[in-house]
């Protein structure tokens, strides 16, 4: 087993081990799937609720191993205390994640013979840890690191420290039982220089063998700071590829913005083939690899932006007031509907692309925006009329269009799409269809 891993690759951690188109028909459409973290196999995940100065954070734990081989040390600007730590639910990640991620929703052409007043779609969305071993003070003092608290919450024991240096850091969690790996040094002056600190955490093995827990629960940490940060360098000591991160920012007044690097939105409302619903994930993962790549590969994604009240089409319902509040949502008042506005940035990364932390700025901008992607299946019923000629006549249009769609979004040869569209004769509605809808 090595002795060192990346608990949270993707974000501000590093982990130590010890030991639609405008020609188109169409009626409502209906949320079909989604592509969700799940796509990622390591894909982090962090929550931010932000108001003000005033910030939690909320850090997904997907550590796989034996939790007595789990700590983390991740560097935060202020002295955190006992009462600012809490041990979160990781299912109201999961319930973020489903709400906000990518969909696919489907819509059914009508008859074009039927007396039928059509609408077009706009395109547009409606609104509708045993302890750490104590070292001596003169040792640590003449490291220049200073133990700024020490204190378990639930089922960790957790660490705040200080450093004048980072050799004098470096050395000091080697001889407190860290594998430290090369470069980490290099990586901690500059945290140390902001004068940041650092938080530690272990798994009390005596507290989670009593409490039964088969994983390790998400981390909250509650601070008061002008900077809103979140830093990943040091998550990109051990990383050998490319990471995923996904943040999701929960604020009161409209979309996050990363101000240090692009923000750009994933392409969306792209009418597509029908096959892709059996293969939405295949085509998520190389739709976005595809954009990225275009992108430079120095861009952050946003993913969705929406007011938590409400979705259209929803993906997962939205989060009531209570798991809101478990996602560190603090500035909610009683009986007032919620002014919670969720921005979900999934960045892609590798250490020569983003060589700085990330820096957010929340703006009062509400734009709604989701990524959608669209499948329209073709009327098969029986037609009669003029209007069947044209309409049969425009579907070799849509679906060549359809397929140049999806070969531009995702890199795939045009003529394998063709070959699985395979739907361009409209075949009538079996007659059974009739007895049994």
């Amino acid at each position: 087993m090595k002795l060192f891993r990346i608990l949270l690759p993707l974000l501000l951690t590093f982990v130590v081990m010890i030991s639609f188109t405008q020609n188109a028909w169409a009626f409502c459409g209906f949320y079909v799937a989604k592509a969700d973290s799940k796509l990622y196999n390591q894909a982090s995940q962090v929550i931010l609720a932000r108001d003000g100065n005033r910030t939690i954070l909320t850090m997904a734990n997907d550590f796989q191993g034996d939790v007595k081989d789990f700590a983390i040390v991740v560097p935060v600007p202020v002295v955190i205390q006992q009462e600012q730590v809490n041990v979160g639910d990781p299912k109201i990640i999961e319930r973020l994640d489903a709400f906000s991620a990518p969909r696919l929703v489907e819509y059914f052409d009508p008859d074009p013979c039927a007396p039928t007043r059509f609408e077009r779609p706009s395109g547009q969305l409606s609104n509708a840890a045993v302890p750490l071993a104590e070292a001596p003070r003169d040792r640590s003092s003449a490291l220049g690191v200073t133990v700024e608290a020490r204190f378990s919450v639930g089922e960790y024991d957790i660490l705040i420290l200080s450093a004048k240096e980072s050799n004098g850091l470096e050395t000091w969690l080697k001889q407190n039982g860290y594998r430290i790996p090369r470069g980490a040094n290099q990586l901690l002056r500059p945290y140390i220089r902001q004068n940041m600190k650092f938080f530690v955490a272990k798994v009390n093995l005596a507290e989670f063998e009593k409490a039964g827990y088969q994983f390790l629960r998400p981390l909250q940490i509650a601070y008061e700071s002008p900077r809103f940060m979140l830093p990943i360098r040091l998550g990109m000591i051990n990383a050998t590829s490319e990471q995923d991160l996904i943040v999701y920012v929960l604020s009161p007044k409209g979309q996050a913005e990363i101000t240090n690097y692009r923000t750009v939105k994933v392409p969306s409302d792209s009418e597509i083939p029908v096959f892709v619903k059996n293969e939405f994930g295949d085509f998520y993962k190389a739709m976005f690899q595809n954009s990225y790549t275009d992108e430079g590969k120095k861009v952050a994604f946003l993913e969705y932006a929406w007011d938590m009240g409400s979705c259209d089409p929803c993906a997962a319902d939205p989060l009531s007031s209570e798991e809101l509040k478990k996602a560190g949502v603090f500035w909610l008042t009683p009986n007032v509907p919620n002014n919670v506005f969720i921005s979900r940035l999934h960045i892609r990364y590798t250490r020569d692309k983003f060589p700085e932390d990330l820096m957010f700025q929340e703006t009062s901008n509400q734009q709604q925006f989701q990524g959608r992607y669209i499948l329209r299946h073709p009327f098969t019923g029986e037609m009669a009329c003029d209007a069947a000629k044209d309409y049969q006549r425009s579907l070799k249009e849509r679906f060549e269009q359809e397929a140049q769609t999806l070969a531009k979004l995702t890199g795939w040869k045009v003529q394998d799409i063709r070959k699985k569209i395979n739907v361009v004769q409209i075949q009538p509605t079996p007659w059974w269809r009739e007895v049994w809808p």
